[in-house]
């Protein structure tokens, strides 16, 4: 293929991840085979949408050699082991897609795939033993995946998907077919093991809440919920509801507003009050997030991007007034039966923050089915969250 068409579609491809939801910031990579010596790749910590094809780095199948003043992805190793050992591989997909990421907290991938995602993906989706992002042990639980299936979908564990194709219809069709049927193994699990009768994931995850925990599914009426900026010079809260869009301004010391609000106003205040580096919330309502809140405990990393992304541990908070306190070195909070209240220093921010949350809510409640997987170690997670703090989340908001 033509060096420039081939960074074209990686750049198309990069988008549609985006707006597909498959990754959040600058987590996941694309690459293209160019011939059989080299392929291109997505750059270092930078943000998929705006990439220019001078950003997309030409790297050796065989030593991984690049040259040029852009870094390519950290995990361009594992791409080259695709291309090395599929010739008929073309086009490379590295997603944090939500379903497969629950699988990936598992103690194993899936054995058996049938009926047409057999055609699509193969006869099974193997589980890459665990790695730092962009380790060499990374690298080699995902080729030691490859070398015993001849799938097109592999699971990176606690990490993500790697998906391939003979071009980009084909490796997008994997990674497809791979959400789908990582949502249908989840349900046919819950009937097996707790007599969950589930239509869908959201019935699934109001259903669970009463087989692992003494309580109940609570709904939240969205207009009971807002989404905040807080502007920090004139000391002004915007509060916006999620019912029916109506602005509201709160006084950030004085929390006196110019209408009616709910309770769960007061939590925003608390936030900002406690956390000057704040200036976005976005309260997450999705039902995966509501039944983690409704169990009430704190969240401990089963993903990567959970430690990175949201931080090391997530706590509870029983009221809105003491939201303030449970974040400190977070950017998240789980409110009793409430969601969770997802935070950021810019909006971009606050959103990867909530994408994340609600796959982490919803791979903690898969996990309730398969097996106990045991939390990310502490120290690993703490490295991890150091390093994107430090590194790319500031190359992410450039």
């Amino acid at each position: 293929m033509e060096i420039n068409e081939a960074k074209k579609l990686v750049i198309e491809a990069g988008e549609k991840l985006v707006a597909e939801g498959l990754i959040a910031r600058t987590w996941g990579n694309v690459s293209c085979r160019i011939d059989d010596k080299t392929f291109v790749i997505t750059p270092s910590g930078k943000p998929y949408i705006g990439l220019k094809p001078e950003d997309i780095v030409e790297v050796a199948i065989e030593d991984l050699a690049w040259s040029g003043d852009v870094k390519p992805s950290s995990e361009k190793g594992i791409h080259a082991e695709v291309y090395k050992m599929y010739p008929e591989a073309n086009f490379v997909i590295h997603t944090h897609q939500k379903n497969a990421s629950v699988i990936s907290a598992l103690k194993n991938g899936i054995d058996t795939v049938t009926g047409e995602a057999k055609k699509i993906i193969g006869k099974d989706i193997l589980l890459g033993g665990y790695g730092l992002p962009g380790t060499g042990k990374l690298r080699q639980g995902v080729t030691t995946a490859l070398k015993f299936s001849d799938s097109k979908a592999v699971i990176m564990a606690r990490h993500g998907a790697l998906c391939y194709g003979a071009d980009f219809n084909e490796a997008f069709d994997v990674v497809a077919c791979l959400e789908k049927y990582c949502a249908e193994y989840i349900l046919a699990g819950a009937k097996e093991k707790f007599g969950i009768a589930a239509a869908n994931l959201d019935q699934f995850c109001e259903k669970i809440v009463s087989r692992v925990a003494r309580t109940t599914f609570v709904d939240l009426d969205k207009s009971e919920t807002y989404n905040s900026s807080c502007d920090r010079e004139n000391g002004i809260i915007t509060l916006t509801n999620n019912g029916d869009g109506k602005e509201v301004s709160m006084d950030l010391h004085t929390g006196t507003t110019n209408d009616e609000v709910t309770d769960t106003a007061e939590a925003h205040r608390s936030i900002y009050l406690a956390q000057p580096k704040f200036n976005y919330i976005i309260h997450n309502t999705d039902k995966e997030t509501l039944a983690v809140s409704a169990i009430g405990k704190t969240m401990k990393p089963l993903l990567d991007d959970f430690s990175q992304i949201c931080g090391t541990r997530i706590k509870v908070a029983k009221k809105e007034s003491c939201c303030g306190s449970k974040i400190k070195g977070k950017n998240a909070v789980l409110l009793k039966n409430k969601g969770a209240l997802c935070c950021g220093g810019v909006e971009g921010d606050a959103e990867a923050v909530d994408m994340i949350m609600s796959k982490s809510c919803l791979t903690l409640l898969g996990t309730k089915v398969f097996d106990a997987a045991k939390p990310i170690n502490p120290a690993e997670a703490l490295l991890m969250r150091v390093v994107y703090i430090l590194k790319y989340s500031k190359q992410a908001t450039k």
